[in-house]
């Protein structure tokens, strides 16, 4: 009976990760690109023999759009530090435990974040025996960390009526070769961690069995669900599915215009129907000659009598290859729009004043509310870290709500601009005061710089 209800632990999985486990694979090979992703992406055509389309599979190249959006998007939230005061600054450099800094891993989150829609941060502890003094935490660092999951490690878990997490079930494939004179061995384990307690599950050739187990010292599940808000209760799928789907249409598009360029070097030989006619009769004679003939893209075509009736080669015009390029700089321009990133029109000259304005609001809107996730969940991963050690201060966190998204260019133009108008130091200092501002959107000016800068604008126009 328990050898049964803990083999349940490893095919056991919450609706919500059956329903989207197939996305979220899709979405993490889009993101990570490679062979094997063109070989599962690439769309082999009715009519394509196989030799043909091993070719342009060989051929095949990926322009890795998912993880440009993904990156750019944590980029521009994270351009600037948050700012943290009142931090151990041993935990702000080493926030993983494993070297990553505590705006790494949620740099990691964010990522995470875009790929699935759905991620975790997980906090845990070591486990260790005996006391514990100061020095011999220091020295074997002994102390809480957090590390961001996705969700394709956290198959189940369950919330209680008080609307936190009842417990956890996570996924893990060990690889131990910590022994270089032992073959290296690897493990399918799950860990369940429940509000008092956790217990490690094991799979093997004997059987599953709890190998190892403990109090929770927290008191709670120490997981964050972070979920971005994209369907509003609509239950609806993440953006990053289409932008899948689109990066896919590309990768495909592509790959037939570059089969194209083949063609155009090398033609497709057209016979003449009488001359295959004549083939099969001199096959079927005996006359010890071999005649095959195979009909694809890549090989002979054959004419009837009624049509040129000529031997020659063919070869596609440029003019598909120019319609497919232009299909694909449509989509791509589609691909960042539908994400919300490439608002602006092909000719930045054509854009009126009004629509830069309404696009700049249109990212900030966006990007301001990612901020707000991501500062919520350190905050939460801070906050669990205190229950693991009360001697951990939780730090004043405040993520920057700017973005350098703007045209810089104009900016800065517009301002020079400005700068030439005959005017009194009122308004110079409004001028020097927004040149200022600009500055900070790209560089994160500190508050002690800001204010030196500003008494400098002070003092000077005054002296003018």
């Amino acid at each position: 009976m328990k050898e049964r209800m803990n083999a349940m632990l490893f095919t056991r999985c919450h609706p919500e990760y059956i329903k989207s486990e197939r996305i979220w694979r899709r979405s993490a090979a889009a993101y990570s690109g490679g062979a094997e992703y063109i070989e599962e992406a690439l769309i082999r055509h009715v009519s394509e023999i196989d030799i043909e389309f091993e070719e342009r599979r060989r051929r095949a190249y990926y322009f890795n759009y998912p993880r440009a959006i993904a990156r750019r998007i944590t980029q521009y939230v994270l351009a600037h530090d948050p700012q943290r005061s009142g931090g151990d600054p041993e935990l702000i450099e080493d926030f993983s435990r494993t070297g990553l800094r505590v705006n790494e891993v949620m740099r990691q989150l964010s990522t995470l974040l875009n790929v699935y829609g759905r991620t975790w941060l997980m906090v845990e502890s070591p486990n260790f025996d005996g006391k514990v003094d100061l020095e011999r935490a220091r020295r074997e660092r002994l102390r809480p960390y957090c590390r961001a999951l996705s969700p394709l490690h956290v198959t189940d878990w369950a919330y209680g009526d008080d609307g936190r997490l009842l417990w956890v079930l996570l996924k893990e494939n060990v690889f131990d070769n910590s022994d270089p004179f032992s073959t290296p061995r690897r493990y399918s384990r799950r860990r369940l961690i429940e509000r008092d307690r956790w217990r490690l599950f094991e799979s093997s050739t004997a059987g599953i069995a709890e190998i190892a187990g403990g109090v929770n010292p927290a008191g709670c599940v120490p997981l964050i669900e972070i979920t971005e808000p994209d369907g509003f209760g609509l239950d609806a799928r993440h953006w990053f599915e289409d932008v899948v789907r689109i990066s896919e249409a590309i990768l495909n598009n592509e790959s037939e215009a570059q089969m194209n360029v083949v063609k155009q070097m090398f033609g497709m030989l057209v016979v003449s129907d009488a001359f295959v006619r004549g083939g099969k009769s001199r096959q079927n004679g005996n006359s010890g000659s071999n005649f095959a003939a195979t009909v694809a893209r890549s090989a002979a075509i054959v004419e009837s009598v009624e049509e040129k009736g000529i031997s020659r080669f063919i070869s596609p015009s440029g003019v598909e290859n120019a319609a497919i390029r232009a299909e694909n700089i449509s989509l791509k321009r589609e691909l960042y729009d539908v994400v919300g990133l490439a608002v602006q029109s092909p000719s930045r000259e054509a854009q009126t004043a009004e629509s830069k304005a309404w696009d700049f609001q249109n990212v900030c809107q966006f990007l301001s509310a990612r901020a707000d996730l991501l500062e919520q969940a350190e905050k939460a991963a801070w906050s669990l870290m205190q229950k693991f050690d009360p001697g951990i201060h939780i730090p004043q966190i405040s993520y920057s709500r700017k973005f350098a998204v703007r045209d810089l260019a104009d900016s800065i133009g517009g301002l020079l601009q400005l700068r030439e108008l005959e005017s009194g130091p009122s308004f110079r200092r409004a001028l020097s005061r927004s040149a200022l501002d600009l500055l900070d959107a790209v560089g994160n000016v500190g508050n002690t710089d800001r204010k030196m800068i500003l008494d400098e604008i002070e003092n000077t126009q005054t002296q003018e």
